[in-house]
């Protein structure tokens, strides 16, 4: 099964996020490429950040960023 591209770039957000501090949030300002702005807006509307430029992590979020940062974990391990 193909991944496409709008997919990817949620992922990428979701791996950026700081799972060790709830204090930590990321901005996607409007210069960064449209794939991550458009992601980020995308990843608000599924209720997974709290703003439509980042922000924080919902709890619904923080579970998805677990989530993804296991499997990619597992997956680039040796």
């Amino acid at each position: 099964m193909p991944i496409q591209q709008a997919l990817v770039d949620e992922i990428e957000l979701l791996l950026r996020y700081n799972l060790d501090s709830t204090q930590e949030g990321i901005k996607i300002h409007n210069t960064a490429r449209d794939g991550l702005v458009n992601a980020i807006e995308r990843l608000h509307e599924k209720g997974l950040v709290d703003s439509k430029d980042g922000g924080y992590l919902t709890d619904l979020g923080h579970e998805a960023a677990e989530h993804t940062q296991a499997a990619l974990r597992i997956l680039t391990s040796s």
